[in-house]
């Protein structure tokens, strides 16, 4: 019983990481990437659908994103999409493809950004704490019902403890990596 509930809040807060990475891996850092389109919706034929589902989309050079639609038709609707995101990018055409230049950030925007990053951890080590307060409860609840000992529960509290120190040291360190990207010139 122990176990599944410390494995549940295990898995729980490797869960939460993963989404941060994904997340931070959409933060414009001055390098082209084409997971900076991951979160790009396109109003086509009146649906709302993800950008990756209509285009291919690739980096060819460092400062470049290049959009190549599976239907020509679709170029209208990417430039719309890509536009209404918060990205800042300013879509160009030549019929076939779209390109998306990046821009070298600037020093202003580079500390918008690193603000950004660090609400985003601190969302997160919101969440760990939520994820072991879960877990704390589901424990007390489990003691209170004599299913486990005093002993047992204090043990189990210890090694969620050091669970979720783990778990934001981890997340610290993924918003640390991207800060430093953002603040590479």
């Amino acid at each position: 019983m122990i176990e599944e509930t410390l494995k549940d809040a295990e898995g729980r807060m490797k869960k939460t990481e993963e989404v941060l990475r994904r997340e931070l891996a959409t933060v414009r850092t001055g390098r082209a990437s084409p997971a900076l389109l991951e979160g790009t919706t396109v109003d086509y034929y009146g649906t709302p659908t993800p950008l990756n589902q209509l285009a291919g989309i690739t980096a060819p050079e460092p400062h470049l994103v290049v959009v190549q639609p599976w239907d020509k038709g679709s170029i209208p609707a990417i430039e719309k999409g890509i536009l209404k995101s918060d990205l800042g990018l300013t879509p160009s055409n030549d019929g076939s493809v779209i390109r998306l230049p990046i821009p070298a950030l600037t020093e202003q925007r580079r500390k918008e950004l690193v603000r950004l990053v660090h609400k985003r951890v601190e969302e997160d080590r919101v969440a760990l704490r939520n994820v072991r307060r879960d877990a704390l409860e589901h424990l007390r609840r489990a003691l209170k019902n004599k299913e486990i000992s005093e002993d047992e529960e204090r043990r189990a509290q210890e090694r969620l403890e050091r669970l979720t120190e783990k778990a934001i040291v981890e997340v610290d360190k993924v918003g640390e990596l991207k800060e430093a990207e953002i603040l590479e010139i």
